[in-house]
């Protein structure tokens, strides 16, 4: 495990590369990993590289991109089930040789674990093209949530199994590098996550979308962010909920997403706002005109909402790990619970109903810490450490054995 930093001098002396990046979820799917993503492209784009984007197509009427700067390569895909909006890529290696023997990248980037992922690196092994992944989420985690826990365990070595086929995997944070180093995972280093400070403000705070949401002036707002699924823990909110309203009965709160779980909430708690699907200004909106912030998920690898929630002026209540356990220092910038203490969690959500001017307080300095947390900065040492493995070569990781290509070879 490493943490990566580089210097303005070494930034500067970085060749512009062509970068192919596999990916499985992108814009206008609405997910974390899809948002981090372009993101990042857009960094490596910035920086002057040439980004080739390799994903699923989304519908039958998807169309690749071609530019200058960003050209797409779409695949086959099928929808995963009872995850709507999201494709797995069906295994494309003989397509991706063909399509790098053509055009040879300098480096590969892999994002997502699935069978496109795993046949792109097989794809630039076999062409003796530096490769490197993301561990973005826990896969193996989110099968206890869906009747499938049996499985926890061979996909767990198959996430091992891909990621050290690569000659780097970038994790979110420093826990999870550990994690993963203690669980065999070979070459973690650590590329944090950013947050757009000018989209996410305290001065999108909006009355008229309060009165909306039936609250009067000094009412109180509860909002959680995220996909309506059983594996983010919603449940934990709404108990947490139902306590800050046994002391505060005029509290209302505020669900933002849709999933499987969305007619149970609506049937269950009818006196939710369940708001939808978000996006861009409105989304932002919907935080800053909340209170406070609820994040009871113990899947996450990162959890981009807890720093928009910041960045909006939010106090959050969360477990003590992922983004949190980065970002949030207890009862200075927001609240933490001990990971998987749900009296614990319920108490400071209480705690910080019935405190108006400490919750204040800590949303100002919520929405401190994440102007401090810079894209600019995210996007310098993700572009620097693709940089760093090319110049490093296109050794082959352990656990590989890739050949030169052969005529004809499909």
């Amino acid at each position: 495990m490493r943490s990566i930093d580089f210097t303005t001098e070494e930034l500067c002396d970085d060749p512009r590369l062509r970068i192919a990046l596999v990916t499985e979820t992108w814009p206008p799917e609405v997910n974390g990993v899809a948002m981090t993503l372009k993101r990042m492209v857009d960094g490596l784009i910035g920086r002057g590289h040439r980004v080739q984007l390799i994903r699923p197509r989304q519908t039958a009427a998807d169309i690749a991109a071609r530019g200058d700067t960003l050209e797409e390569l779409l695949s086959s895909g099928w929808r995963l089930p009872r995850y709507d909006g999201l494709k797995l890529g069906l295994p494309a290696r003989a397509k991706l040789v063909r399509a790098w023997t053509r055009q040879r990248p300098d480096l590969v980037h892999v994002a997502t674990e699935g069978p496109l992922g795993w046949t792109a690196v097989s794809a630039a092994a076999k062409l003796r093209l530096p490769v490197t992944s993301d561990f973005h989420t826990n896969f193996d985690h989110y099968s206890a949530y869906y009747g499938i826990g049996w499985l926890r365990q061979p996909v767990a070595a198959y996430l091992r199994r891909f990621h050290n086929r690569t000659a780097a995997t970038f994790v979110p944070t420093t826990a999870l590098a550990r994690k993963l180093s203690a669980q065999g995972y070979d070459r973690v280093e650590v590329i944090a996550r950013g947050v757009d400070t000018a989209l996410y403000s305290p001065a999108r705070r909006s009355e008229a979308l309060r009165r909306n949401w039936g609250v009067a002036p000094g009412e109180l707002v509860v909002i959680s962010v995220g996909r309506l699924a059983p594996e983010k823990n919603l449940g934990l909110a709404l108990r947490a909920f139902a306590a800050i309203r046994a002391h505060r009965p005029d509290a209302r709160m505020v669900l933002v997403g849709d999933g499987p779980l969305r007619e149970a909430i609506a049937r269950e708690h009818p006196q939710v706002v369940l708001a939808g699907m978000r996006h861009g200004e409105d989304l932002a909106a919907h935080y800053a005109s909340a209170d406070l912030f609820l994040f009871p998920s113990l899947t996450e690898t990162f959890g981009n909402v807890t720093l928009e929630a910041m960045a909006s002026g939010l106090c959050s209540v969360a477990y003590d790990y992922a983004a949190a356990a980065e970002a949030i220092r207890d009862l200075d910038n927001g609240v933490l619970a001990a990971r998987g203490d749900e009296v614990g969690f319920i108490g400071r959500t209480v705690q910080l109903a019935c405190a108006n001017a400490l919750r204040a307080e800590l949303g100002l300095r919520a929405r401190r810490t994440a102007q401090a947390i810079d894209w600019e900065r995210v996007n310098d040492q993700f572009a620097a450490a693709l940089v760093r493995t090319w110049r490093g070569g296109a050794a082959a990781p352990a656990g590989t054995s890739p050949v030169p290509p052969q005529a004809g070879e499909r």
